[in-house]
């Protein structure tokens, strides 16, 4: 198991994101990027797991959710 982080400077940077991602990849991203039109759109649609930074004990659970999610599934 390991933890990819990528601090994209454009949004070209999700593209190259893409083929480096594993194909056993449970993405996670901030809330804010939801709202970007298309990309937030292809972002919801792929299944990545959102996050708000603004709401610690929102996120806090969401995180926990997954990895236990992760750990039922085997992921």
């Amino acid at each position: 198991p390991f933890v990819i982080v990528c601090n994209h400077q454009a949004s070209l940077d999700l593209m190259g994101m893409v083929e480096v991602i594993p194909e056993r990849c449970v993405p996670i991203a901030k809330r804010e990027l939801l709202y970007l039109g298309t990309v937030g759109w292809a972002c919801w649609l792929s299944g990545i797991i959102f996050i708000d930074r603004h709401r610690r004990d929102a996120a806090i659970e969401v995180i926990s959710r997954t990895a236990s999610t992760m750990r039922r599934e085997n992921v």
